[in-house]
């Protein structure tokens, strides 16, 4: 059966090999990520190998907040509930994440933060879509609220990589975008890796619902890139909540689960010059 191009039949599909085949001789541009050999034009500038290690989880997971199970044993209880939610740490009511915080990801996840490679925002959106669809079947948003970024932070970044995601997001998801909602009025401790206790302790009261905002009954779906530990969601979904907001949900690109996390053989990513090791310490370092 011939191949068919999703942007017409089997001719326009020819003439996209071409062309990336000539792209791929004349500018033989590297990876971002790993810096192999790009083989095809694209507007994303990651190789096929680290596209394919981008994949949607779909093991085992709290039904609370979305935590990867490592243990089969899970299936055969009657609530798959992890440690954290079985205490109710978390102010929100359910979190849910596309992929492992694994090499290729966190590396994708960096070129958005650091090297302003925006567009990743909208690739990321497009992934969170059915995910958003798919594991909050029922619930219902009034709003999609990116977490925010301290002031500081962002006028030396230049922007909110939260809200990159975000914004396509809810454009797809046809849900009002409410960047206005809530502020973090604390900034990240300047220390780059963070102890469990310093990371929770970093971010509660660090955020807060803007004055003259009107947040009661509003369903939020909260956006950001990785969940870690869920400090963060935690910290933004209780001060929405404080101020009246009728449910908080969580979204996030990658979650950190090390041992779940193979890394491929060590080596240097363009992304902010760093060489990948520790998923959870690359994750902490954000």
């Amino acid at each position: 059966m011939p191949r068919v191009s999703r942007f017409g039949g089997p001719a326009l599909l020819l003439i996209k090999d071409t062309l990336d085949a000539l792209a791929s001789i004349i500018f033989p541009a590297p990876c971002w990520i790993c810096d192999d050999p790009l083989t095809s034009a694209s507007l994303i500038p990651i190789c096929d190998l680290c596209i394919s290690e981008i994949q949607r989880y779909d093991g085992l997971q709290c039904e609370g907040c979305g935590r990867p199970f490592a243990s089969p044993v899970v299936a055969e209880a009657i609530q798959k509930i992890c440690y954290v939610c079985r205490r109710g740490a978390y102010g929100f009511e359910r979190a849910r994440s596309y992929g492992l915080y694994n090499d290729a990801l966190s590396g994708a996840i960096l070129l958005l933060k650091y090297e302003s490679l925006k567009r990743l925002g909208v690739w990321f959106a497009d992934r969170l879509v059915p995910i958003v669809r798919d594991e909050f079947r029922g619930a219902e948003f009034d709003a999609i609220v990116p977490v925010p970024l301290h002031p500081s932070r962002q006028r030396e970044r230049g922007y909110n990589q939260a809200e990159l995601i975000a914004r396509p997001l809810a454009k797809r998801l046809g849900i009002k975008m409410a960047t206005y909602l809530l502020v973090r009025t604390r900034p990240r401790p300047p220390k780059s890796v963070l102890t469990l206790k310093e990371r929770w302790e970093s971010v509660r009261g660090a955020y807060e619902t803007r004055t003259g905002a009107k947040v009661d009954k509003l369903r939020i779906l909260l956006v950001d890139d990785v969940f870690t530990t869920g400090a963060t969601l935690d910290a933004c979904a209780r001060a929405l909540r404080e101020a009246g907001a009728a449910s908080v949900h969580g979204v996030t690109v990658a979650r950190v689960v090390p041992e779940l996390t193979l890394p491929r053989a060590k080596r240097s990513l363009r992304a902010s010059n760093v060489v990948v090791g520790s998923t959870k310490e690359m994750a902490q370092a954000q």
